[in-house]
């Protein structure tokens, strides 16, 4: 597996990482399996473990805890994030940050990741974020504080869906080390202004979503169903589906001779030197073993990423 550093974080990661919404949240989740899922995964190299408090409330983070205890000696990074105290995904900048992240909930929720954790936090993440927030002291102090206090280690953002530029500002306050940003064959948006800033400022790049929440996996039809309260459900409505269907088989029409249409989506992304990591989901061991494979293959062609380009989709919503 190879490394990357994650910007001036001081971390090194291992460039897939390993993404658990899947393992907290998801209708199919069991914990057993993920448990053999994560354990495969850190003996096969990987060394990145995003997770969240709102995936099951708490279980993602206390699995990737429970597991790296058994693992004292390896170098694993663990994130999380803190979920917005209003409930609200995306943020609106009609929101003052009062009512999303005030001291005493980013404080409760680090220390309640922290212990489930059973270490301080490598990484901390706001789970949303707005631009019109970054020069207010009070996250600014209450992130200094928590590196002070020996909580987390470093802060990053989680940036909102399609929304890269909403972290510009942020990044030039010096104060966060990471972002996170959905990335993919279809959303490459990141590359017109958030990508130059990270560069300038050393800003270590999680691109999220590689595979576009499993259309980018080649298994899904017209007929694919979820189940109800399962957020897939909603994301792929008849007509996000049926748009989405119609792409990824326009997708499948480039695909070199023996490589699968999940490779070259990772590739495509582990292709743009500024990215740290990806985060693909594998709750399931045959996951593991697919995605942390596709390190050792290196970036794609020139000729396929430049026609992989024409497949570039900005979306603004998904209903």
């Amino acid at each position: 597996m190879k490394k990357r550093k994650l910007g001036k974080t001081g971390f090194e990661v291992s460039e897939v990482g390993h993404g658990l919404w899947g393992m907290g949240s998801w209708s199919d989740a069991d914990d057993d399996v993920s448990r053999s899922a994560l354990r495969m995964s850190i003996d096969e190299g990987c060394t990145f473990f995003d997770s969240a408090f709102v995936y099951g409330n708490g279980r993602s983070d206390r699995l990737i805890g429970e597991v790296a205890r058994d693992y004292p000696q390896s170098p694993l990074v663990l994130a999380s994030k803190i979920p917005p105290a209003d409930g609200k995904w995306p943020s609106s900048p009609k929101n003052p940050l009062s009512s999303v992240f005030p001291r005493a909930h980013v404080m409760k929720y680090a220390e309640t990741i922290r212990r489930a954790f059973g270490r301080p936090i490598d990484l901390l993440q706001f789970h949303v974020w707005e631009d019109a927030w970054s020069k207010e002291a009070e996250w600014q102090d209450t992130v200094a504080e928590l590196r002070e206090g020996g909580v987390i280690k470093a802060f990053g953002l989680s940036l909102n869906r399609w929304q890269p530029e909403n972290g510009i500002a942020a990044i030039e306050t010096g104060l966060i080390g990471s972002v996170q940003v959905i990335y993919n064959i279809f959303d490459q948006a990141p590359e017109d202004q958030l990508f130059p800033i990270c560069r300038r400022h050393n800003i270590g790049v999680i691109a999220r979503v590689p595979l576009d929440e499993g259309s980018l996996g080649g298994k899904m039809t017209l007929d694919t169903r979820f189940p109800e309260g399962d957020w897939r459900a909603r994301y792929f409505n008849s007509k996000n589906l049926a748009e989405t269907m119609t792409r990824v088989e326009a997708l499948k029409k480039v695909l070199p001779d023996g490589m699968s249409l999940p490779e070259m989506a990772l590739r495509f992304i582990l292709s743009e030197s500024i990215v740290s990591t990806l985060i693909a989901g594998m709750r399931l061991s045959e996951h593991v073993r697919a995605n942390l494979a596709v390190s050792d293959k290196g970036p794609l062609s020139r000729d396929l990423l430049a026609e992989l380009r024409a497949h570039r989709w900005d979306r603004q919503s998904f209903s």
